[in-house]
């Protein structure tokens, strides 16, 4: 039974010492332990018998080192996979395409509010202090040019506790530039937001949703976790407060995981927001910013954008 437990490298190992041992067994018997040189030959009666010693040991120690390497081999294989990083099994690749985050797949009753912010900025101080007395943290996702034009209300966001995301320099179409100029959008904003604040954003959203495998492949390669959103306020559409709530609360797709898109700047989202957090709380919904939503490693997703843990 004890011999059935050990593991394979350890039995190499066995198999080395006894190699090692024949070994030594061979060059005792072809040196005499070091007796005179008419001893040795008295073993060997020919030429003939002494190469088919000397092969005999050569084989034995090739093996040796074979096997040898085969056991380094191994310990490395091993080594490697104790440090090497969980990203390695981060897969966004669905079926040739590659996807954004549209949704968290969890048991648990969370779901994350979001908001664009590339334009205006008449409401974001109405929307922190709702957000504030509420205890909630959400994601704003910012251009460059909101972050140029307003700085303070930056530091503001990420002195509450709320997520910093990067909405692309320009808010272009992303998936109609090249490899060179997406990275461009990304980085600028990104650099932006470091020199201002210190901190690293990591959370991209395409401009109008955009994107095509060249785009998340280039979030992806900036250090980013390209995100969606499975429920849409259609805030921007300016329908009115009942509007939003209803769009939000009662959405085909809202459930554990979502993620709801909402703007600063649209005309009726902050006068809203009050009773659109009540709502979902009263149902149930804890409500958590992305960087808490999302997986950061070990997942895959799905068809439909849902991430999954591994």
């Amino acid at each position: 039974m004890g011999e059935n437990k050990k593991t394979w490298d350890e039995k190499i190992k066995l198999i080395l010492n006894e190699l090692e041992n024949k070994i030594s067994a061979e060059n005792a018997e072809r040196s005499g332990n070091q007796r005179p040189r008419r001893r040795r030959r008295k073993k060997y009666q020919t030429k003939a018998e002494w190469k088919r010693a000397s092969f005999r040991q050569d084989i034995i120690m090739q093996t040796v080192m074979s096997l040898a390497f085969l056991l380094a081999t191994v310990a490395l294989v091993q080594g490697i996979s104790k440090v090497l990083p969980d990203s390695i099994t981060v897969s966004n690749t669905v079926g040739g395409r590659e996807l954004p985050i549209y949704c968290v797949q969890t048991d648990k009753p969370q779901i994350a509010l979001s908001f664009d912010a590339a334009w205006g900025n008449e409401d974001t101080a109405d929307i922190l202090e709702t957000l504030k007395k509420h205890n909630v943290k959400v994601t704003f996702f910012m251009t460059g040019g909101w972050v140029e034009s307003y700085p303070d209300d930056v530091k503001a966001i990420l002195a509450e506790g709320h997520d910093l995301g990067n909405h692309s320099e320009n808010h272009k179409n992303m998936s109609q530039l090249s490899d060179g100029e997406c990275e461009e959008e990304l980085m600028t904003v990104h650099n932006k937001v470091l020199e201002l604040t210190g901190y690293e954003m990591f959370l991209f959203r395409p401009p109008y949703g955009d994107y095509d495998n060249d785009v998340i492949n280039v979030a992806k390669k900036c250090g980013y976790y390209p995100i969606q959103w499975d429920v849409d306020s259609l805030d921007w559409k300016d329908y009115g407060v009942d509007s939003i709530i209803k769009t939000v609360t009662e959405h085909k797709h809202l459930g554990n995981g979502s993620i709801i898109l909402c703007h600063n700047g649209a005309k009726f989202t902050s006068e809203a927001l009050d009773t659109l957090i009540t709502t979902l709380q009263e149902k149930g919904y804890e409500l958590v910013p992305i960087s808490q939503l999302i997986y950061k490693d070990n997942y895959h997703l799905d068809h439909e954008g849902r991430q999954i843990g591994n």
